[in-house]
């Protein structure tokens, strides 16, 4: 069985989005850590680092988000969501992969670390700006990266994909500008049926 932790409209949806793509058989576990459930010796045991997403399958511990979703299209995939490795494709694909996540991403996280993640002591406003300007710069580098084929390799959906659509609605809820061909493409890959799924189990669970 595969259990994912998270909460909804985090990085977990990332995971469960990914889940439903596979048609994978998985159950949720919502980590309130409102009320404490980041500080459970149990939750501690899967990931020492009291965030989410974790997945546990089987007795096997995985935690990073990017990571988690690699794992599974290795695992589960059948040649779906990720291109065949050492190929060029492939290289494109770890080249989007390491800029969703190291460059548009990470301004992102920053808002929401001086928003509302850090102590009230830790935050600095001057940080919201600063990330502003991080994130349009990264976001100008994808829009003029973005092909004009339906997904960023051509027409079979990745994992790049799922991570991209996935960080553009983070972009979209911190009400940062998005560029118009990233706008498009945010809406045509966020309308696929298996997000919709994820995060419908994701909310159900927290419920």
């Amino acid at each position: 069985m595969i259990t994912l932790y998270g909460i909804p409209r985090s990085r977990s949806l990332r995971v469960s989005w990914t889940l439903e793509e596979l048609g994978l058989d998985w159950r949720y576990r919502y980590i309130n850590f409102a009320k404490g459930d980041g500080r459970d010796p149990a939750f501690l045991a899967v990931n020492p680092c009291a965030k989410v997403p974790a997945l546990v399958e089987d007795g096997f511990a995985i935690t990073e988000s990017a990571a988690i979703v690699l794992y599974l299209a290795e695992k589960y995939g059948a040649g779906k969501l990720l291109p065949k490795a050492g190929s060029h494709e492939s290289a494109l694909h770890h080249k989007w992969v390491s800029f969703i996540t190291s460059e548009l991403e990470q301004p992102l996280w920053s808002i929401g670390k001086h928003k509302f993640a850090l102590p009230q002591e830790q935050r600095l406003p001057e940080m919201l700006s600063v990330a502003k300007w991080e994130f349009d710069k990264a976001a100008a580098i994808a829009e003029q990266w973005l092909p004009e084929s339906e997904f960023l390799l051509g027409d079979e959906l990745t994992i790049a994909d799922i991570l991209l659509g996935h960080t553009l609605l983070w972009a979209t809820r911190f009400e940062q500008d998005i560029p118009p061909k990233l706008t498009a493409y945010r809406d045509r890959i966020t309308a696929r049926p298996a997000m919709a799924a994820g995060l419908a189990k994701e909310e159900a669970g927290a419920a």
